[in-house]
């Protein structure tokens, strides 16, 4: 092996001459992604016929409570990356992890379910988190958006593919156990390798530090880091908005769109083509727009990226034909991977490396809070006044968000 690829006391920053250990932790943030992937085209239908609960209650419930956990689970990750370091938090959510394939497949009640995704919830903020970080320490500030594209890229993109084989492993074998050895393989490869082969990276955060002279030090405690990037720092301010309102209407694409295109009148096999290429746009773009945010800048990529998500859920509202759902799809797709790897790059650039860990815990607390935010408020929006009632309220929540950034964002790149 060439002695860049080599670890040593003084380490290089870069995607390639972190190749080698940063392949791996893109493939093993591709098994975190299957991880959650698995359940998220059954678990609606084990609610409904195994346990006889409603499956639209069953997946705000869902959304809720993972939402909550997996926020806790990132800013924890965060703050006790830069203390005690990435890798051991990354190996701890996957022993946390192992249990969940086996507690789908084997609950006798919901509740067993319930505690399945409280640990879920746990392994996917401690695992995609420090995957994240470790990505970020080693790309250093040339290629941040690249990195995370490829990092949200690996993550998405096997959500929708766990999601679709979990779904056709249920159609020929039933709905447990056989779709849940998908999470027994991807727990027990991401324990194997993130054990043994994955480095820690501390050292490549250490060093951009020394060198980064222009950036503000004043941050020394997890509370001052919290006050900069929940509102003092208004940049960072902008970007834990916008991930908040991004996650928010994820979650009411999650819960309400299967839905609105029930009621109107679209067959099975046409909801679950628009449910999977939502993620699948997202998914594959960001290797793309996490690039484009590293020449073009970050600003804009995030203000455009909220606009034209407000324009695909407001569509997907007002309109009735299927072709037209294809396009609003397609529209939240790209606005999401516009904005997805390119908030977290610009966490990277305005956090100093030496308290970078925690602000990135922070921001994903904030992020992931709006899993639970926009399933509470959609429902009951929805309840009070009807779905497409909540869905354009939310498309225009989107819209004010990019405005938000457009104001008070100052470029980072």
């Amino acid at each position: 092996m060439s002695k860049e690829y080599t670890p040593s006391p003084s380490p290089q920053l870069g995607l390639r001459a972190n190749l080698p250990q940063f392949s791996l932790l893109v493939l093993i943030n591709a098994f975190v992604g299957a991880m959650v992937g698995m359940e998220r085209s059954i678990l609606p239908l084990i609610a409904e016929k195994e346990f006889g609960i409603a499956s639209h209650s069953a997946i705000l419930s869902f959304i809720i409570s993972f939402g909550i956990v997996k926020a806790l689970s990132n800013v924890f990750a965060g703050s006790f990356s830069d203390r005690i370091g990435r890798k051991k938090l990354l190996v701890s959510g996957w022993i946390i992890g192992i249990p969940v394939p086996f507690m789908l497949m084997w609950a006798p009640s919901w509740s067993w379910v319930v505690a399945a995704n409280v640990l879920l919830g746990i392994n996917q903020g401690l695992c995609w988190s420090t995957t994240v970080i470790m990505k970020i320490d080693l790309a250093g500030p040339r290629q941040r958006g690249l990195a995370m594209g490829l990092n949200e890229f690996a993550g998405y993109v096997s959500v929708a593919i766990a999601a679709y084989a979990s779904a056709a492993i249920a159609e020929h074998y039933g709905l447990r156990p056989f779709p849940f050895y998908l999470g027994v393989g991807c727990s027990a490869l991401g324990l194997f390798l993130s054990t043994l082969f994955v480095k820690e990276t501390q050292g490549h955060a250490k060093m951009e530090s020394q060198s980064a002279t222009d950036i503000p030090r004043s941050a020394t405690s997890f509370r001052e880091i919290f006050q900069l990037t929940s509102w003092k720092n208004k940049s960072l301010f902008s970007c834990s908005q916008a991930g908040l309102v991004n996650n928010l209407n994820d979650g009411v694409v999650w819960g309400l769109f299967p839905l609105m295109f029930a009621s109107l009148g679209f067959t099975l096999g046409k909801i679950g083509f628009l449910a999977a290429l939502y993620p699948a746009v997202w998914g594959m773009s960001q290797m793309l727009t996490g690039a484009m945010s590293d020449r073009f800048g970050r600003k804009w990529m995030i203000v455009f990226g909220m606009w034209v998500q407000a324009v695909g859920i407001v569509m997907a509202a007002v309109v009735i034909e299927f072709s037209w759902q294809v396009t609003s799809a397609v529209l939240l797709g790209l606005g999401t991977a516009m904005v997805y790897p390119t908030l977290l790059a610009a966490i990277g650039d305005v956090a100093q490396p030496e308290w970078r860990a925690s602000a990135v815990g922070v921001y994903r607390l904030w992020r992931d809070l709006g899993y639970a935010l926009g399933a509470v408020c959609a429902g009951i929006v929805a309840d009070l006044f009807g779905i497409h009632y909540a869905i354009i309220s939310v498309g225009c929540l989107t819209l004010l968000s990019g405005v938000i950034v457009a104001v008070t964002f100052s470029e980072s790149r």
